[in-house]
């Protein structure tokens, strides 16, 4: 698994393509050439960038929910809804398509994040009010989510 590693502001045209940043692409040059999927977040307004590699690993867990299950059948539907290949161009350009653009709200300048193994791609008004909501309560998220697992190499 590749971790991602920063937070940029890029611009968007006219047509929704985006000309990822540098040390994202530098980051991501092993995995180019095989493609990625592009779908919307379940929790926030934005898209989530998956290497194939990722998305492959991801699909193999959700395939393995029974699909005797309503629930389990209702939560693939809706979870892989508005998915879609895409193929970053020899530029480095990244084609957002118009359905995915609207469902983000995506405008001129847009923020692309790391989280861990996928990126983000955000309106950068909508980044900039979620990074600052959860300010607000960080270290409490922090302390529940993390404080818990003690492992003497994370500091």
């Amino acid at each position: 698994m590749q971790h991602l590693i920063g937070t940029y502001e890029c611009k968007a045209d006219a047509k929704g393509r985006i000309m990822m940043p540098i040390a994202i692409k530098k980051q991501l040059s092993n995995v180019v050439n095989v493609g990625f999927v592009l779908k919307r977040a379940v929790f926030n307004p934005c898209l989530e960038l998956y290497p194939m590699n990722e998305w492959t690993l991801l699909m193999e867990k959700v395939n393995s929910l029974n699909r005797f299950n309503k629930k389990n059948n209702d939560f693939i539907r809706r979870y892989t809804a508005g998915v879609k290949t895409v193929e970053m161009d020899i530029s480095g350009r990244l084609l957002i398509p118009k359905n995915l653009v609207k469902h983000a709200q995506i405008g001129k300048d847009i923020v692309v994040s790391s989280a861990v193994n996928i990126l983000e791609i955000w309106d950068k008004s909508l980044y900039e009010k979620a990074i600052d909501e959860a300010t607000l309560d960080f270290g409490a998220l922090a302390e529940e989510v993390m404080g818990d697992k003690y492992d003497d190499t994370i500091s």
